[in-house]
């Protein structure tokens, strides 16, 4: 018996197109906030971003909905969506937690790592040491984010990894070039290596340790670039 493929109805393939439209612009706002081309506090202008997207209003109002649950932007009441503004005080609590949460990818990892991961780290490594040496904290910040990225995916755990990359988007909003003011590339890069150091000798505790150092350390660093904001804490 001839069976017929289910028809696909021209209103599907709408909704289809759309859910598709509305990702790409998720994803590119998205990048112009974490990349500070949008900045904190800066108001989205529907007109000028639909010109820019080529794109009607509603499939940006989408995304706009979904960058809202990521807390990257928030909708005020009759004034608009912004850029969502992370307080000092939120920030240095966001990095407590962060530390766990990344303390825990450490323990992880150490039951997990292998020659090729290590080679891959060590690679990462490398490559930040050079870009530190001449302070570029364009070019390093990008790979340091790699890195990290990297060694959380590596975990395989999907919900240690969507909470954490929720936290590192949420500092993206706070931080600005604080590795520099703090002359921080170089140490930030020492502290790398002691957990890949950590990793490679399989010792779990040893791993959390410096995973969580490292983050208790980014946030001594931030701190010390509030200057007066830290007297409001």
């Amino acid at each position: 018996m001839y069976h017929r493929e289910p028809k696909v109805e021209m209103n599907d393939l709408t909704v289809l197109r759309t859910s598709s439209l509305t990702g790409v612009i998720e994803r590119e706002l998205e990048h112009l906030i974490l990349t500070g081309e949008l900045k904190p506090g800066e108001r989205l202008n529907e007109i000028q971003l639909s010109t820019r997207f080529g794109t009607s209003r509603g499939p940006l109002r989408e995304a706009t909905r979904s960058l809202q649950a990521k807390g990257l932007v928030e909708s005020i009441r009759n004034r608009g969506v912004f850029v969502r503004s992370v307080s000092p005080t939120e920030a240095l609590e966001i990095y407590d937690v962060r530390a766990a949460i990344f303390g825990l990818a450490g323990r992880l990892l150490a039951d997990l790592v292998n020659d090729q991961m290590l080679a891959k780290l060590n690679a990462f490594l490398d490559q930040m040491d050079e870009i530190a040496a001449s302070k570029n904290f364009d070019d390093y910040y990008p790979v340091n984010l790699a890195f990290h990225d990297y060694l959380v995916t590596s975990t395989g755990n999907n919900t240690l990894v969507k909470e954490y990359k929720g936290f590192v988007n949420k500092l993206h909003l706070a931080r600005a070039r604080g590795l520099v003011q703090a002359g921080g590339l170089s140490v930030s890069n020492r502290e790398h290596r002691e957990m890949v150091d950590a990793l490679a000798s399989g010792n779990r505790e040893r791993a959390q340790e410096a995973f969580f150092r490292h983050v208790e350390r980014s946030k001594i660093r931030f701190r010390s670039t509030l200057g007066s904001a830290e007297s409001r804490l």
